[in-house]
């Protein structure tokens, strides 16, 4: 895998390479002085001990700006898919943007690789920021680490004194750290963040991170790797003992929005793995139990082509399976958990619900003899909001039950699965159960025979998102109190009007107004071709 080489020298040669020097002497000097963005490209095959390399910091902070030293990949020789993206080790010297703080910062991680994707960082849970230099060293102890200034170590593996000789990148994309018998002493694939290579396995022990992006940015590195910042919020790939799931976390609370259980009722789910064809589910045992693959519809190259990788996308949320097309000259999912826009966890703004068309609506409340003025469709991207809602993603607000009241939202459901409460059966105690909780600014009430328990369930919610609008059979079964699924969220007290205010129940009977441009207009045309019928073209037949 050696991909430095000699040749002979002659004087002319020798002339020739001193200028060169110089010029890339100039070079250098030159992006320090205009820092915006440079690559440094190493050919080292192993890093042995006592290895240290390092990269400059601009002293003055230059949005945008990466500096990126290449140490080693894989050889082209050792692929067995001609064609495909080959692995690549850097240290990384990132401009980030601080939205708490005025004082911008330089981030220093090491990164792996696959071709333009970033399949592993150092700084994936937790950035080390630094100023003047960013250095990695492997130590006479054996430990990999990063440093700043003046030394600060940032990140380290924490294998010192444990007979480490070098660090080598294997073809199958783990980065390993190894004594002089080859055995691993530490390995990246046992540290995932947010993608699954081929040939790593996922444990209970272990789960898959994709921390949510908060802000907005040109920056692919930045994109892929946000370490949570600000945001609470963040998804997990999780394996349990007789399902795989992925999770939206907020705060202490988790809520699922997808599952997978094998078709055989397996109860003793140990780890999953991910090979050339299928994401494999494996037991205590050893034995194969499931397998989720490509669709017998795919085309015949994503058939050929092997899976690089599995990956949970921070944008999304949704669980993809990737092969590279050289046709496309790019990684394409050949599967994908969620397939509507509707199904994904937070398809619209806190508040907002996603419609039969595929678009997001603010939440209206009406009732007989008023309407909320509060309410209103935002541009822009913004957040949903309006008089008596508690603030989005707030958990509660930690608002009084004396003034709060439940109100139910008809026709609609919601994607994501919130912490189940005893509450004997019945959905008023559900909502009372709610509206006593300070964190609890939504619930959602099943019967027994819509729950996948098989029994009445109450779930409740730190948040009010994940809400989508259910086909018309089930919204009319909903609206005439049939049995089936019943979401309320909490809103201040005195909110409706003052008939509404002396219902006997209350929960306030409210219908939902979710219909978007593309949906009104549908209802309209459909409206009024049965008015013209009615009115004017069957008075007619009729007479005739």
């Amino acid at each position: 895998m050696n991909c430095c080489k000699t040749k002979n020298t002659t004087p002319d040669t020798i002339l020739l390479h001193h200028l060169f020097l110089r010029i890339s002497f100039f070079f250098f000097f030159f992006l320090l002085l205009f820092p915006y963005h440079y690559h440094v490209g190493r050919c080292d095959s192993d890093v042995g001990l006592g290895y240290r390399v390092t990269l400059a910091i601009p002293p003055a902070y230059s949005p945008g700006f990466v500096g990126r030293a290449y140490l080693m990949e894989t050889d082209d020789d050792d692929r067995q898919n001609p064609g495909q993206p080959i692995f690549r080790t850097a240290l990384t010297v990132l401009a980030q943007a601080q939205q708490d703080d005025d004082d911008d910062e330089y981030s220093c991680s090491l990164d792996l690789f696959l071709g333009n994707v970033k399949v592993w960082s150092s700084a994936h849970f937790s950035r080390f920021y630094t100023s003047d230099k960013c250095t990695l060293e492997l130590t006479q102890l054996g430990d990999l680490v990063l440093k700043g200034l003046d030394d600060r170590v940032g990140w380290r593996s924490g294998t010192a004194g444990q007979g480490v000789q070098r660090l080598h990148l294997l073809r199958s994309g783990n980065l390993v750290l190894v004594d002089s018998q080859n055995s691993i002493k530490w390995q990246t694939f046992n540290f995932p963040t947010d993608i699954m290579l081929w040939g790593q396995r996922l444990s209970s022990r272990t789960r898959l991170t994709s921390f949510i992006i908060t802000t907005t940015t040109n920056n692919s590195d930045n994109k892929n790797n946000s370490s949570g910042g600000a945001n609470p919020m963040f998804y997990t790939f999780e394996v349990q003992y007789d399902k795989i799931v992925l999770f939206l976390n907020h705060g202490k609370m988790k809520y699922s929005y997808w599952e997978f259980r094998p078709p055989s009722g397996e109860h003793n789910i140990t780890y999953v793995e991910l090979t050339s064809t299928a994401l494999e589910i494996y037991n205590g045992n050893f034995q194969k139990v499931a397998q989720i693959s490509t669709s017998p519809s795919q085309s015949q190259q994503q058939l050929n082509s092997p899976l690089r990788f599995l990956a949970l996308e921070n944008a999304t949320g949704n669980l993809g399976l990737y092969y590279y097309s050289t046709r496309e000259s790019g990684f394409q999912a050949s599967f994908q958990a969620l397939n509507t826009t509707c199904d994904l966890p937070l398809a619209c703004d806190p508040y907002g619900i996603c419609t039969l068309s595929q678009t997001c609506s603010c939440i209206n409340l009406v009732t007989r003899t008023a309407v909320e003025p509060g309410w209103r469709r935002t541009g822009g991207g913004s957040s949903c909001g309006g008089v008596g809602l508690l603030s989005s993603d707030s958990g509660g607000n930690n608002i009084d039950d004396q003034a709060a009241e439940m109100v139910e939202l008809r026709g609609v459901t919601s994607v994501l699965k919130g912490a189940l409460v005893e509450v004997d059966g019945s959905k008023a105690r559900c909502e009372n159960f709610c509206l006593k909780n300070n964190t609890c600014v939504a619930a959602l009430y099943t019967t027994s025979s819509s729950s996948d328990e098989g029994r009445a369930g109450c779930y409740v919610y730190g948040l009010v998102r994940g809400i989508k609008q259910v086909d018309s059979g089930r919204s009319n079964a909903l609206m005439m109190g049939g049995s089936g699924t019943t979401y309320m969220i909490k809103v201040s007290k005195g909110t409706g009007s003052e008939e509404a205010q002396h219902q006997h129940s209350g929960l306030k009977r409210w219908v939902v107004i979710v219909i978007g441009v593309g949906d009104g207009l549908l209802i309209f045309v459909v409206v009024g071709g049965i008015g013209y019928y009615f009115i004017y073209y069957r008075p007619r037949t009729t007479s005739n």
